[in-house]
């Protein structure tokens, strides 16, 4: 998978299951959000029955191409290969990168979580596209993301390694710009856009905020 292509797509990265969200179904709140100008879409649904799953991933697939935006399946990499995802994000007790590769082949993403410098250096090893580095700051939304490492660590990433990042974890349009100073490439978020009263609105403002974040970041270099 080019650099260039899984860079392009990280700048604003919707995390989001299958349920509805207030009085929208996940169809329609990723619709508003990909309007909005989200970049990337991950179904992430820990609870649902596989039924639903596929059903509703599919529709969400189906979506993503009509934006031409990857949609990512997070850690199932058997619904990845029925649904012919644009790819899988998986996290450090998952499957590793590596045999993710295997299974989909060369032409698919593979992103995997990274909390500190040696989980890290697993996933460069492991054949990482992406890092998802966090949790960046406290938030509720996934509740066993651990304690908030700030940005301190995606600088330190940055500097090792020339690896696109995304930074996850308490994220909204006011902070997203201190992940992306610090070298990430974009922002991943959940309630920033699925618990607005406007997703199309909060995505359009994040993704305003990401994109004159990162133009700064390259200025001052």
């Amino acid at each position: 998978m080019s650099r260039e292509r899984v860079t392009s797509a990280l700048p604003v990265y919707l995390v989001m299951g299958v349920e509805a969200a207030g009085h929208r179904t996940a169809l329609q709140m990723a619709q508003e959000a990909l309007a909005g100008g989200v970049t990337m879409l991950q179904l992430r649904e820990k609870h649902a029955q596989l039924k639903q799953v596929m059903e509703q991933g599919k529709q969400l697939r189906d979506l993503c191409r009509e934006f031409s935006v990857p949609f990512i399946v997070n850690d199932r990499i058997d619904v990845a290969l029925l649904l012919d995802a644009d790819g899988v994000h998986v996290g450090q007790d998952d499957l590793p990168g590596l045999a993710a590769r295997r299974l989909l082949g060369d032409d698919k993403i593979i992103g995997i979580s990274a909390g500190t410098m040696e989980e890290a250096e697993w996933a460069m090893e492991n054949g990482a596209d992406y890092l998802g580095v966090g949790p960046i700051f406290s938030t509720s939304t996934k509740p066993d993301a651990g304690e908030a490492i700030g940005t301190g660590l995606i600088r330190d990433i940055a500097a090792r390694w020339d690896v696109p990042l995304v930074g996850i974890g308490g994220i909204n349009h006011n902070n997203a710009s201190q992940v992306i100073a610090a070298g990430a490439h974009g922002v991943a978020v959940v309630s920033a856009i699925t618990q607005q009263h406007d997703p199309r609105n909060a995505g359009y403002t994040l993704a305003e905020n990401v994109r004159i974040a990162l133009y700064n970041r390259s200025t001052d270099t």
